[in-house]
């Protein structure tokens, strides 16, 4: 391939003066008319090339956006012939003047104006790509991750990038301003066994023991607060090896961050102003009240612990009403929940039926569903009309404030199966209804969870948020007596339905910590090894403290409006786990695990 590239000190002005370091003198996103007539230098890749017989236009890429390159026959005929052989993100050095565009594209910064190529350089050849690199690509995802570096390239995973950067930009930015610290923690740490399952790393030094990578910094910024650093944070990758989906990875990114002195209000002041200073430098949206929620009332209402308050619909328990009429699926229900579909009435017989397969499959496990219509002329028709009066079905609609032109569904069963169903089933409703609107945002807090749960099948109590989260100081008294109802000073941050940050006021007392760790089952050795260094710390004077930790990975999601954390991920793993790009995991040699005193039976 010829090169047509002139030097560039004998194509630019004796005054204008460049870093000779530089290949470029513009990006190809920043020309616009008041450019015209100066000679420049860009740097980018071939977008797409039209050849029109006598002229040649070329699409200039980088991550500042296209400019549109023009090539002329009759001006350089040898030139433009050379253009022609180019192809789709060949990397080109080219040099020009900028002139203005007779048909102009004003749906793009650069679209006014056109650059008149008289020389170029190519950089580097390119292979045909294995999918376009456009917005809408023909590349399936599988495809895609294997050439992330090319998915890159293209315009929604490249913005989304930037909107990762801008949003932890804007987080420092804060923190630093509120006399946080940034300050890092370890990444080789010692396994713990609360919590997800651990990745562990062999030490070739202690052979036979065992580095793990760290869930979160929780024992390490408690230290700090211990140490006296008062305000610290640190944007955080932690590590679980848990089943994936769209909002998991094995490894993700926390906003990790920890106070002293401080009570549950001082946290949830200081880190409502943090997300609304996100929303508003990074989205320009003003978030307005940022309403409490007790768990108890986002179960009963929602139906889960991370409720989306864009649209109303709650649950309405429909046990009194149902029972005693000889309906047998409700009388032999634990709990009967109900929801208003507001202007559903006149859903078809076969819109009911795709409700009911889709509340029956097996990740929701309902038996069935009833409805009952609220006509638009004021009857009201049930599926289940022969058990129940007309005076039983008006309980109903008042029970719900359904009007004329409402659907009711409900739902029957088992308490937490039927609850989280019926949750399911009001999303659904939402996304069926257009409720869920994403550029839309609601802000939550939910407050007050319980501090335990009994696990059935180890028989014991495991601590619903972690090991160090403190009671409520008014029910400490009931850790000996009833622990199942002590709440936890404990708080999530929900946006939209997805809880994005969480965290707690600590046990900083030795005596309480030592009294949380027999509840969880842990005898004094299995404490004093797992943590006995933090209980240690506690007799050296800690101070109250606590803190929260937001998933940057969903935070950047919702803002950029996607339902998946993995475009927000530079280099994301599949749904296996696997990073297909590199081939990730993999065997080692026999050599190294030899060195690391490691052996595997091999298949």
């Amino acid at each position: 391939m010829p090169a047509f590239f002139i030097p560039l000190e004998k194509k630019l002005p004796s005054t204008f003066k460049i870093d000779i370091a530089m290949l470029r003198t513009h990006t190809c996103g920043e020309l616009t008319l008041r450019n015209s007539g100066e000679s420049v230098v860009l740097c980018g890749w071939i977008q797409r090339s039209r050849d029109l017989g006598g002229m040649t236009f070329i699409d200039l890429r980088d991550r500042y956006g296209i400019t549109q390159l023009v090539f002329n026959m009759e001006t350089n005929a040898s030139l433009c012939e050379a253009a022609r052989q180019l192809g789709r993100e060949y990397v080109l050095r080219i040099n020009g003047v900028v002139t203005e565009r007779s048909n102009k594209n004003l749906k793009m910064p650069t679209g006014e104006i056109e650059i008149r190529v008289d020389s170029f350089d190519v950089l580097n050849a390119a292979k045909t790509p294995p999918f376009t690199i456009e917005d809408n690509s023909d590349g399936g995802e599988d495809l895609r991750m294997k050439y992330r570096y090319l998915d890159i390239r293209r315009n929604p995973v490249k913005e989304a990038l930037l909107l990762r950067a801008q949003v932890t930009t804007e987080t420092r930015t804060y923190l630093n301003k509120q006399q946080f610290v940034e300050i890092e923690t370890p990444v080789l740490i010692k396994s713990t066994p609360e919590g997800a399952r651990d990745f562990v790393v062999p030490s070739r030094m202690n052979p036979g023991e065992f580095y793990a990578l760290p869930q979160s910094p929780q024992t390490f910024k408690q230290l700090l607060m211990v140490a006296g650093m008062d305000k610290y944070y640190q944007i955080v990758k932690c590590f679980r090896d848990e089943d994936l989906r769209a909002d998991r990875q094995p490894e993700f990114t926390q906003i990790d961050c920890e106070m002293s002195f401080i009570e549950q209000e001082d946290i949830l002041n200081m880190f409502e102003g943090m997300t609304r200073h996100l929303f508003d430098t990074v989205k320009s949206v003003n978030i307005g009240e940022v309403p409490r929620m007790t768990y108890s009332d986002a179960m009963k209402y929602y139906g889960n612990d991370k409720p989306d308050i864009r649209f109303e619909m709650k649950l309405n328990d429909f046990s009194s009403l149902t029972k005693g009429k000889n309906f047998k699926v409700f009388d032999d229900a634990a709990v009967v929940l109900a929801i208003c579909a507001k202007g559903c009435a006149e859903y078809t017989r076969k819109q009911l039926d795709e409700l009911t397969e889709w509340v029956k499959r097996p990740q929701l496990g309902a038996t069935g569903l009833v409805y009952a219509r609220y006509n638009t002329d004021g009857t009201i028709k049930s599926s289940v009309d022969k058990f129940y009066s007309t005076d039983d079905l008006k309980e109903w609609m008042e029970a719900c404030n359904a009007a004329p032109g409402d659907l009711v569904l409900i739902l029957a069963g088992e308490e937490a199966r039927t609850r989280k169903a019926m949750s399911e089933l009001r999303l659904e409703m939402g996304n069926r209804l257009g409720l869920r609107n994403k550029d839309e945002y609601r802000v939550l807090w939910v407050l007050d969870f319980p501090l335990l749960e009994w696990s059935e099948e180890n028989k014991r109590w495991h601590a619903m948020h972690h090991p160090f989260t403190s009671p409520k100081p008014e029910d400490i008294h009931l850790l000996t007596t009833d622990p199942g109802k002590v709440r936890a000073n404990a708080y999530d941050m929900v946006i939209n339905g997805v809880e994005v940050g969480g965290g707690s006021i600590r046990i900083f007392n030795k005596e309480l910590q030592q009294k949380m760790f027999e509840i969880l089952g842990f005898s004094q050795e299995e404490a004093q090894a797992q943590f006995g260094f933090l209980m240690n710390a506690f007799e050296y004077g800690a101070p109250p403290h606590g803190g929260i930790a937001y998933g940057l990975d969903r935070l950047c999601s919702i803002f950029g409006g996607a339902d998946s954390i993995r475009d927000f991920i530079a280099f994301p793993k599949n749904n296996a786990g696997r990073d297909v790009m590199i081939d990730s995991p993999a065997a080692l040699a026999d050599a190294q695990l030899t060195e690391l005193q490691l052996s595997l039976k091999k298949p």
